[in-house]
């Protein structure tokens, strides 16, 4: 961005010489306003903000002087000041310095003179940017801090003082994951390009916001495996904008998705609270509802008390039949689990088989599959059994109330909890890790590792990034690239034929992606390596 000057002098062909004397935009500025004397450009720098402003000390109406002793006194301007003069006086000096100017030239201006005052404009304005800029980042970091710590329910008084006074606070708030909906098709992306899309989501929620910008936040405890932004969410938000709290999050789910992202984006509405000492229950609650956000088909936005029928219908719940089928889930019996689904539908049937029955009881349900996952093995992951539920509970379609549906996810989670005892002991990681070293070459997705081990490919994901400090494709991709390193070295093959052989089709970006791991071509790796 340009930075934007001032100049002001009661001669025209000084203002025109100014304008043409070195090559402004190449320095990095533009001239915005050129007065003819003090009052008019004080009147525009009352409406207008600018970088620097060059001035003439002796102007009518208003001199260069009281220009900036004006500007100083009433805080209309904090631009840097330059004072053009014809008087090499040493008084002129000193009451310009008084009031935080920057220079004192003497006309005719020199090219060099001019040239060397803007590069000072420009390392100063950039000095302070840095500083602004760092201490900004370092108030976010600790506003996050603090902000995580009453999320997680663990918070001081300290904690809550600091956050009431950073944020403009009201009597309803809500906690609001905004987040890439198709993990899929993350999981298939590199790091970097992850780390772009949630800077741009977050910068993008950010301009929405305007001065309740603040309220979003990146990597809130930690759940950085879907690249979501956090949002403290306050009723105020919309009622200043005159619209109602869906209306206001609808805008907000339309403004992040002009970023042009190919992955959708979805807004988890936790339920509302009434003070943010409380706000760990508005968390937990977005929290399930990254579990449940499939169960009624696509939506953008999801709320809380929608999801889960927080409402004051009474609609009943067929227990009895629900808690067989969860403990034939625990023992893995096939035949009870068919038996207690049958007696399950055949129940809401006759009362009525409404959504919200199906829903209720659905709800029921998969609340106490996760607890049930817990509660048989500590180590399990929560957030992983609830990944993996919302997985499959879309890709199962059991909403619909389809019991065919119901029966192979019960009996594939009976599978999985069996699978995940195992895998829990042992450590998936070494499956994995044979695998790549196996098939490196083939199209080998972490989805579908997941797929193969019952283990959900977010959490999959997450872990992996956690023990090798990257992603699944970034590790695959540096297994491969190293391998065709020694295949250079110790074969004749052709670079196309390297290529091809640990699992790149396409030589050019084979080509690419060696380059920035190796630091130079398979050619001049090959012979520069073959020298030694």
């Amino acid at each position: 961005m340009k930075r934007k000057v001032l100049l002001a002098d009661d001669e025209p062909f000084i203002l025109q010489g100014l304008s043409v004397l070195v090559d402004w935009e190449a320095e990095g500025f533009e001239i915005v306003k050129m007065a003819s004397n003090g009052l008019e450009a004080l009147e525009y720098l009352r409406q207008n903000q600018v970088d620097l402003i060059i001035a003439d000390i002796q102007m009518p109406s208003m001199t260069g002087l009281e220009l900036l002793q004006t500007i100083r006194e009433e805080q209309v301007s904090d631009a840097d000041f330059v004072v053009l003069s014809g008087y090499n006086d040493f008084q002129y000096a000193q009451k310009a310095i008084r009031n935080a100017c920057m220079d004192y030239i003497l006309k005719p201006v020199g090219k060099d003179v001019l040239l060397q005052t803007l590069s000072r404009v420009s390392k100063q304005k950039e000095r302070v940017e840095r500083k602004e800029a760092d201490y900004k980042k370092m108030e976010l970091d600790y506003m996050t801090q603090n902000l995580a710590s009453l999320l997680g329910g663990q918070f001081d008084q300290a904690n809550l003082d600091f956050i009431s006074e950073k944020l403009k606070l009201s009597k309803e708030i809500r906690y609001v994951h905004i987040s890439f909906a198709n993990m899929a098709a993350l999981e298939e992306m590199e790091d970097g390009e992850l780390m772009t899309m949630r800077k741009r989501l977050f910068e993008s929620c950010r301009q929405f916001l305007g001065a309740d910008g603040d309220h979003c936040f990146e990597s809130i405890l930690g759940y950085e495996e879907d690249y979501e932004i956090g949002f403290l969410y306050c009723d105020y938000m919309a009622i200043e904008r005159e619209m109602t709290d869906e209306s206001f999050l609808v805008k907000l789910h339309k403004n992040a998705n002009m970023g042009g992202f190919n992955v959708p984006i979805v807004l988890l509405v936790g339920k509302p609270v009434d003070h943010i000492a409380r706000i760990s229950r508005s968390y937990s609650s977005a929290c399930m509802l990254r579990s449940f956000k499939s169960f009624h088909g696509s939506q953008s936005i999801y709320f809380y008390e929608d999801e889960l029928q927080v409402n004051q219908q009474r609609v009943l719940l067929c227990k009895q039949n629900l808690d067989r089928l969860i403990s034939a889930v625990e023992h893995n019996d096939k035949g009870e689990i068919g038996n207690s689904v049958t007696d399950l539908f055949h129940e809401m049937e006759v009362m009525g088989m409404t959504k919200d029955i199906v829903s209720m009881n659905t709800n029921y349900l998969l609340f106490q599959l996760i607890h049930l996952a817990v509660e048989q093995d500590e180590s399990v992951n929560q957030e992983e059994v609830m990944l993996y539920i919302s997985e499959n509970v879309s890709e199962s379609g059991i909403v619909r109330g389809s019991k065919a549906h119901f029966i192979r996810f019960a009996c594939e989670y009976a599978e999985y909890l069996i699978q995940l005892r195992k895998n829990v002991s042992r450590g998936v990681l070494v499956e994995i890790e044979k695998e790549i070293r196996e098939h490196y070459a083939e199209n080998l997705t972490l989805r579908e590792l997941s797929q193969k081990y019952y283990v959900n490919s977010a959490y999959l994901g997450q872990i992996f990034r956690k023990h090798y400090g990257q992603s699944f494709k970034d590790y695959l991709s540096g297994y491969r690239i190293n391998e065709a390193a020694m295949r250079l070295l110790k074969t004749d093959e052709k670079i196309s034929q390297v290529a091809e052989s640990v699992g790149y089709h396409d030589t050019d970006y084979f080509i690419n992606r060696f380059i920035e791991l190796k630091g130079c071509t398979p050619a001049r790796y090959r012979k520069s390596r073959g020298d030694v």
